[in-house]
């Protein structure tokens, strides 16, 4: 098992909801945090059978055992039985019980207006995918360009097979067994044209024409993948400047490994287009992963002028920019970004660049160029931010 970075409750102290995108190590990260806890695994036919029958038998069954306020009882994929919250939220209140509500989608239990249940008396973690702090000496980038973030697929010799499998699962299971959309040979050609969308702005309307959904459809579908937690967004930076700022949020899947498959890159080499966009995928990947794990107060976000001069990532009000470019030498048409950005906004603390150039180094203007492996050590042992 990976030593995962993400800190969770001790046993018996604090309800919480664990969520994350399939196979990302949320069921594993509890074992090994809670070996000794009561466990629902949803997962299970009868199981989920036993309760979504009866939710009112996870009260009968805990009382029955004799409720221990020092253990934590976990409730795999709590999504698929999202009646059992009241009586989570009745043991919480009459008998002082802590429990570990792990899924990969709250938008079930959104719909069926259970999500503010347990307002105010549950915490909210997210599970990412594997990051390099993560993986330490054995960070690859290369692997987990091509691999992408997933434990089991990262370390799979067949990666491309076992992504194949994991987005089938995810049509069957995540999508058309909890009927989050009618047309499912629809959603999965959107799949596809929304992979291609991965670092850029999202036109609705674009995205729709190429998979012949109307524009409100599309629009819905990328909520889903937002719900489901397979993307997430990137919005622009947001404060009175010198200049009007322009761009809609950005787009980034959850994991690079199916955006691959998705837009079908094949294999991924340095200097490669497609190289370089998966590049930017990761170095997203490990800020805003190591943001929400120090649960730091910054927002991310990126920066981009009507002209089109565009910084990829900045953290909170300008105390760090980053570019994302996967080249092996750093010139003058690289740090175009980063300049301007200083001239609108000369109180930016710092300004990086990050590639695939081996020897760190700073230039006269203050920028800092480092690589990839560097950028990664940097991040998670805190120095950067």
């Amino acid at each position: 098992m990976f030593q995962r970075l993400l800190t969770l409750p001790e046993p018996g102290t604090e309800t919480f909801f664990l969520w994350g995108p399939r196979q990302a190590g949320k069921s594993t990260l509890l074992k090994h945090q809670y070996p000794d806890s009561v466990w629902v695994d949803l997962l299970k036919a009868d199981e989920f059978r036993r309760y979504a029958t009866r939710p009112e038998q996870l009260r009968e069954e805990l009382e029955a055992a004799g409720p221990d306020p020092s253990r934590q009882v976990v409730i795999d994929e709590i999504q698929k039985v999202p009646a059992l919250l009241d009586e989570v939220h009745w043991l919480i209140e009459n008998r002082g019980l802590r429990f570990a509500l792990c899924g990969s989608s709250a938008r079930k239990v959104r719909r069926r207006g259970a999500a503010n249940l347990l307002g105010g008396r549950a915490l909210r973690y997210e599970l990412r995918g594997l990051t390099a702090g993560e993986l330490g000496e054995s960070f690859d980038l290369d692997r987990m360009l091509n691999h992408g973030y997933l434990p089991s697929i990262y370390e799979s010799s067949r990666h491309r097979r076992r992504l194949d499998a994991y987005i089938a699962d995810y049509l069957r299971q995540e999508v058309a067994a909890e009927g989050l959309v009618r047309n499912l040979p629809a959603f999965s050609d959107f799949l596809d044209a929304a992979a291609l969308s991965d670092g850029s702005p999202v036109n609705y309307s674009n995205v729709a024409r190429e998979c012949g959904v109307s524009g409100p459809t599309a629009k819905a579908y990328f909520g889903i993948l937002e719900d489901t937690l397979l993307a997430r967004w990137l919005p622009r930076w947001r404060r009175r400047a010198k200049r009007r700022l322009a761009g809609a949020p950005k787009l980034y899947f959850e994991d690079v490994g199916l955006v691959n498959r998705l837009a079908r890159r094949g294999e991924l080499h340095a200097g490669s287009d497609d190289y370089g966009k998966a590049f930017e995928n990761w170095v997203f990947h490990e800020l805003s992963a190591f943001i929400a794990y120090h649960e730091l107060d910054e927002q991310l976000t990126y920066w981009r002028l009507p002209s089109g001069i565009e910084v990829d990532f900045v953290v909170g009000d300008m105390r760090l920019a980053i570019e994302a470019k996967a080249s092996a030498r750093i010139t003058n048409s690289h740090l175009k970004g980063l300049r301007t950005l200083a001239e609108e906004h000369p109180s930016i603390s710092r300004r990086v660049v990050v590639s695939l150039e081996t020897q760190p180094r700073r230039i006269d203007d203050g920028i800092d160029i480092i690589g990839a492996t560097d950028f990664a050590q940097r991040l998670w042992h805190g120095e950067l931010l």
